[in-house]
């Protein structure tokens, strides 16, 4: 990429997230509400979007343009040939000038408005209102559905960015605790078998660092694709696993809203509407019209008389007119009960809707009270771990246990520490699940 077109996207940056702070090596530092937020309104899905409820917005505006007057006007010009006449069959003609003259035009205005058509215009009117607020359920359903991947993706950018430490905190476990056992086979008290398994242990755990290194990379373009930034953008989470997560009290009014406020609810609902208007539309063809119409013209020559004048004239009229289609009552009948059906399937549809949200709703809130517990339980997990490690490592030091005693405990310490972290992960990662679901992300 360009160095004018990355100046262009920080400047962008910059501009749109005020609070988010620069750091060298083209890294920011952006919290998780930030990181939503600018997802939300700058990823290209949610962009287009937003154009596609724009464009339903024009069709709605010509829907309502429908109900003006039809308006055209006309113009015209002849030149006629010689007229040529024929008797006894073919055998005799004569040719000559069409009368009273050769040439004839024409120049007109007409329009017609529509008084009445049975309901057909303002049931479109209203079908077209229902697609936009489809449409505009659409776009807040993309905005959520991007908001939620962007703080999953956050969160697994700070449980990555956590375990590297916790690696390298294990690396320097590691290093040291070869340096010790190199001693302590100098000194022949341990066997070279304990030192092969210390090096084992400590090139895996450089394998791991470079594994989650590659893995906080892939993290950060997949959030930089979310946010629409370039991919030379460094993410660099302000938030940390630990920070404060929703009391469970606070969730209750979004368990219980969420079957009428959910997004696929409001759009089954909308759908309705949508049938139910085409429904109007299809029935108005059982019912009659009535339009006014009128014209006013100039043409020439003056055809009114007999025999036809070399003269132009000028001539306009105004007028009612009324139709009713006696066929609809039988040609209709079929689609009218098509259109109260389909009304009563997504009805149905509806509730279907409505009953999935709410055991999906229920379910998170569970896992979220279950997640909170679980970050307690490994809170004191890790103080243990932290504890056992110590003694465990002590006692190899005083060859009073086994190398194999010292790395599972290390590795229970290790493993202890990124349970909690993602357990707090967890937790918010459902958090976010529980807004959208219910409607408000």
């Amino acid at each position: 990429m360009s160095a004018a077109v990355l100046s262009l996207a920080i400047l962008i940056w910059n501009t749109t997230i005020a609070s988010a702070q620069a750091q060298p090596g083209n890294g920011y530092r952006l919290s998780l509400a930030e990181a939503v937020q600018f997802a939300k309104s700058q990823n290209k899905w949610v962009q287009a979007a937003n154009i596609e409820e724009s464009a339903v917005g024009e069709d709605r505006k010509d829907a309502y343009n429908t109900a003006l007057p039809t308006v055209n006007v006309s113009g015209s010009f002849q030149r006629f040939s010689n007229l040529t006449l024929f008797t006894e069959g073919l055998n005799h003609s004569t040719t000559g000038p069409r009368k009273p003259t050769p040439n004839s035009a024409a120049l007109g205005v007409d329009a017609l408005f529509n008084i009445y058509s049975g309901g057909r215009q303002r049931a479109l009117q209203k079908e077209q209102t229902s697609r936009l607020n489809l449409a505009k359920l659409n776009t807040r359903d993309q905005s959520g559905n991007i908001g939620l991947q962007t703080a999953n993706q956050y969160l697994d950018l700070v449980s990555l960015n956590d375990l590297q430490k916790f690696i390298l905190d294990q690396l320097k476990r590691a290093q040291t605790r070869l340096n010790n056992i190199n001693a302590l086979y100098k000194n022949q008290k341990v066997t070279k078998s304990d030192v092969l398994r210390a090096e084992v242990a400590l090139s895996n755990v450089e394998l791991s660092l470079q594994q989650n290194e590659n893995d906080i990379t892939i993290a950060n373009q997949k959030l930089d694709v979310l946010i629409n930034v370039p991919d030379s953008v460094r993410i660099l989470p302000i938030d940390s696993a630990g920070m404060a997560k929703p009391e469970i009290r606070s969730l209750l009014p979004l368990i219980e809203a969420a079957g009428v406020s959910s997004y696929s609810v409001q759009k089954a609902a909308e759908n309705v509407e949508v049938q139910r208007a085409r429904l109007k539309g299809v029935q108005s063809n059982n019912k009659p019209s009535l339009s006014f119409y009128t014209a006013y013209g100039l043409n020439y020559p003056n055809y009114l008389f007999f025999p036809p004048v070399n003269q132009a004239y000028a001539i306009g009229f105004v007028g009612l007119k009324a139709q009713y289609s006696i066929s609809s009552l039988y040609h209709n009948k079929s689609k009218v009960a098509a259109g109260k059906l389909r009304v009563k399937e997504l009805e149905v549809q509806q509730e279907a809707y409505s009953d999935n949200v709410r055991t999906e709703i229920k379910s998170h809130y569970i896992k979220y009270v279950e997640a909170l517990t679980r970050i307690s339980v490994n809170e004191h997990s890790v103080e243990q771990a932290r504890v056992n490690y110590r003694i465990v490592n002590t006692k190899y030091l005083n060859q009073l246990s086994l190398l194999t005693d010292l790395l599972d405990a290390d590795n229970l310490y290790q493993e202890s520490r990124f349970n909690l972290i993602r357990a707090q992960t967890d937790a918010l990662a459902i958090y976010y699940h529980i807004l959208y679901t219910s409607g408000n992300l």
